[in-house]
């Protein structure tokens, strides 16, 4: 009977010795109560505590996250969903506020910004909903964080990561965007065409301009070559007038074509009746004509 007793006491000691301790991680603190009433905090570490008399309920305070997904309606009937993600964490020296005043904190922190929420988006247009995507987090954020605090908790940040309305009004949103950005390139396409062809038009005017400065310059050429050519010819053959040496040219240029006509054995030229007198024939009509625009023009200068 002894010995049962002294094994009894043994355990019992153990028991109260193994009771009388316990550890708090880093991040955690430790609620102490005695005979279910709150008697301290303990910060982390090794600590003790009454057998039997004290219990320890662990609370952390690291940063969680709570993501919620909120449904809302926007100015403009738009009925959207809005995925929240709020921060927060036991403040230090609170952890009683924290583990005593809510039952569950997370419930109560959703109720309280579904509630900010519900004081914000209706008044929004969707547009004006997803421009101010940052300026709703930071009113859900300003307007929690006093609330939470009294219960012992702070809001360490608050993030709207969207905004999402109904497929049909995303699909009609995509169909305004891209009609905007169709517009935008037809515009542009038509304004790149114009300059192509202000460019091509200036190009063939410069062209043109080129080309009769260049016919020009070859007709005072040919001009000033045969003006010395007669002169030459006349000083070589005296007794010789202009007409003269004109005929020789053109019949030394009929000769001429006729030469190279004659040496292609494939050629497009239609050759009509024609004779050397024509030569003489056609320099008698250019002659003419020079006279008669001649007479022309002195009979209209006063």
């Amino acid at each position: 009977m002894g010995a049962f007793v002294l094994v009894v006491g043994g355990l019992f000691i153990v028991i109260v010795l193994v009771g009388s301790f316990f550890t708090v991680n880093t991040a955690n603190r430790a609620i102490v109560e005695r005979f279910s009433k709150f008697s301290r905090v303990a910060l982390p570490g090794f600590q003790m505590k009454i057998p039997l008399f004290e219990t320890v309920h662990m609370i952390t305070t690291r940063v969680q996250t709570l993501a919620m997904n909120m449904e809302t309606k926007t100015k403009d009937n738009v009925f959207v969903k809005i995925p929240v993600s709020v921060q927060y964490q036991v403040m230090p020296g609170s952890e009683r506020d924290a583990f005593y005043k809510l039952s569950n904190p997370q419930s109560q922190i959703e109720s309280y910004v579904f509630n900010v929420l519900l004081g914000h988006v209706p008044s929004m247009t969707l547009d004006e909903t997803f421009a101010k995507m940052s300026t709703i987090a930071e009113a859900v954020k300003s307007e929690v964080e006093p609330v939470a605090q009294s219960f012992g908790y702070t809001i360490v940040k608050v993030l709207v990561t969207d905004i999402i309305p109904d497929q049909k009004v995303k699909d009609a949103m995509n169909d305004i965007n891209a009609a905007a950005r169709e517009r935008e390139a037809a515009e542009s396409r038509g304004e790149t065409d114009k300059i192509i062809a202000i460019k091509k038009a200036e190009a063939e005017s410069q062209s043109k301009k080129l080309q009769g400065e260049g016919i020009a310059n070859q007709r005072k050429a040919i001009i000033e070559g045969l003006r010395e050519s007669v002169e030459a010819f006349k000083e070589s053959v005296p007794g010789t007038t202009a007409q003269d040496v004109m005929r020789l040219v053109l019949m030394t240029q009929y000769f001429d074509t006729i030469k190279e006509i004659g040496a292609s054995a494939k050629t497009n030229t239609i050759l009509l009746p024609h004779g050397p007198g024509t030569v003489s024939d056609l320099s008698e009509q250019i002659r003419e004509a020079i006279m008669t625009g001649n007479i022309a023009t002195q009979a209209q200068t006063p």
